[in-house]
């Protein structure tokens, strides 16, 4: 019997990024000193340590920059094998790893630099942003 899909745990750092997931916003920080765009959530900026910070909504568009097939799933993903676990390129700048969501996830359809567009999926009280090639419905 497949296992349940793990749920991340927010803390203070990350809250307002779930949150604002949660409303169907992919929120990143940016930095007010030296105005660079960040992810993942911290408490300072990794550029040039500033602790003035603010959250801003993304444009949710994206390309893949990098990805692997997985085929031996993690307990909870038995139902999603093969699945990719890629990293993508936010418009704005910062990358982040997420799963590519809504087409067979092989070699041939898993280009580069292809366009992508944030999608959701909620995991009991948590809200994930996943992508999915851009122009496509999440099946």
């Amino acid at each position: 019997m497949p296992g349940r899909k793990p749920v991340p745990v927010p803390t203070p750092e990350t809250q307002p990024f779930f949150d604002a997931a949660a409303r169907g916003e992919l929120r990143i920080q940016r930095c007010l000193d030296c105005g660079e765009p960040f992810f993942y959530p911290r408490p300072c900026c990794p550029f040039c340590a500033s602790a003035s910070l603010e959250w801003f909504t993304t444009s949710g568009r994206a390309t893949l920059y990098s990805y692997t097939i997985t085929h031996r799933p993690a307990p909870g993903f038995e139902q999603d094998a093969p699945y990719a676990i890629a990293v993508v390129q936010l418009a704005e700048g910062p990358r982040m790893m997420t799963n590519i969501v809504g087409i067979d996830n092989t070699p041939d359809n898993l280009v580069l630099d292809m366009d992508l567009r944030v999608t959701f999926e909620t995991r009991g009280d948590v809200t994930i942003p996943q992508f999915t090639p851009a122009g496509t419905e999440v099946r």
